[in-house]
């Protein structure tokens, strides 16, 4: 994820300095017989090897560190997407349990029009001589024998005006109720949208976040590939000139280092005859190559340095995931609080409701012995 940026003579110093190192270890491989005569230099070989294998599995380990954060990035959105869909369920489960309650058919204001009892709860044709329900064609009770006209006519105009005050009460009690009622229904729909809405803005929220660092992440891993790959390809290119050119000029095409001093003096050599370097010329290569491990072994810290800021942001990103969560559940628990308010509120206008109509409403139901002292006589 980190970008090292080098200067150019960094970077010539290092080819160098590699070079050298290079040419070091050849020279040993050569002025050892066993491995000369062998041909191969195995130490070398495990050398590579090893390395080879410890690069591999840091690589597997980076990539199954990714691959387990990658799953559970999956399983939180699972989560988040089946607590939505759980919550929607829940509403309307709400929903359609509040009308098999509260919204039956027999509470509705026209269902006297179409009450299938309404015939047993009516009153009978004629109660007794004096009802004025009796008609004229009915031959109950003919002109001029209706002695208490005044009386009658006083108590029916008295009951109208009552029945017109009752009713015009009722009305208003009902039209209020309904009021009440969907002022109610309302407010709880807003509150639970709004709910919602937070809900969802968080989700697409923590979604962003997590594409966001998972782009840069990737883009990181690219660019760290590709400048691996340009560095070995030149380390590849440098070592395969060295060699070259210390097959051409090195020790095993001379035999004696003397024939390579120059007529014009011990600081000159002859090309075409030079034998190898001088002691001075080997320590200026082991100072290189101690150079080269401290070298080494910086890189080797700068790598494990940023191994731990990987950790520590994986780490910081796990906390805000969990505080992400934790936030969620409280909001979820808030919501519950709010939806049994609103139930207990329902209930109670519900069971108020219930007694009115039966302390006020229904309070005188006829009974079995009402009925039963009609059609006794043939009148």
């Amino acid at each position: 994820m980190y970008k090292m940026d080098r200067s150019r003579d960094l970077q010539e110093s290092a080819a160098r300095e590699r070079r050298r190192h290079g040419e070091e270890e050849r020279k040993n491989r050569v002025y050892d017989t066993r491995t000369r005569t062998i041909g191969v230099d195995t130490e070398a070989l495990d050398v590579q090897v090893h390395d080879k294998q410890i690069q591999k599995e840091i690589e597997n380990k980076r990539q199954e560190a990714f691959d387990t954060q990658m799953v559970q990035n999956d399983q939180i959105l699972c989560l988040l997407d089946q607590r939505q869909q759980d919550d929607i369920r829940n509403l309307n489960k709400a929903i359609d349990e509040f009308r098999l309650q509260f919204q039956k058919k027999e509470d509705r204001r026209e269902y006297d029009l179409s009450d299938p009892l309404a015939l047993k709860k009516d009153l009978p044709p004629r109660v007794s001589d004096d009802d004025p329900r009796c008609s004229v064609s009915g031959v109950q009770r003919l002109m001029g024998e209706d002695l208490t006209e005044r009386e009658r006519r006083r108590r029916q105009q008295e009951q109208l005006r009552g029945w017109s005050l009752q009713q015009q009460q009722e009305l208003a009690k009902a039209l209020e109720d309904r009021r009440s009622a969907e002022s109610l229904y309302d407010k709880t729909r807003v509150e639970l949208d709004k709910k919602a809405m937070e809900l969802q803005k968080l989700e697409e929220q923590a979604r962003r976040e997590i594409c966001v660092y998972t782009k840069e992440f990737n883009r990181a891993q690219a660019e760290e590939s590709l400048e691996r790959k340009k560095l070995q390809k030149q380390l590849e290119q440098e070592d395969n000139s060295v060699e070259i050119l210390n097959n051409t000029g090195g020790d095993l095409l001379s035999e004696d280092p003397a024939q390579a001093t120059s007529a014009f003096g011990p600081h000159r050599v002859v090309p075409d005859r030079w034998k190898g370097m001088s002691p001075q010329q080997l320590k200026e290569v082991m100072d290189v190559q101690q150079q080269q491990i401290q070298e080494k072994t910086r890189q080797l810290e700068e790598e494990r340095r940023r191994q731990a800021e990987w950790d520590k942001k994986r780490v910081q990103e796990a906390r805000a995931m969990i505080l992400l969560e934790r936030q969620q559940k409280r909001q979820e628990r808030e919501l519950r609080k709010a939806q049994d308010h609103v139930n207990q509120q329902l209930a109670q206008a519900h069971r108020a409701q219930k007694n009115y109509l039966d302390q006020e409403v229904f309070s005188n139901a006829p009974t079995d012995k009402y009925f039963e002292q009609f059609n006794t006589t043939s009148r």
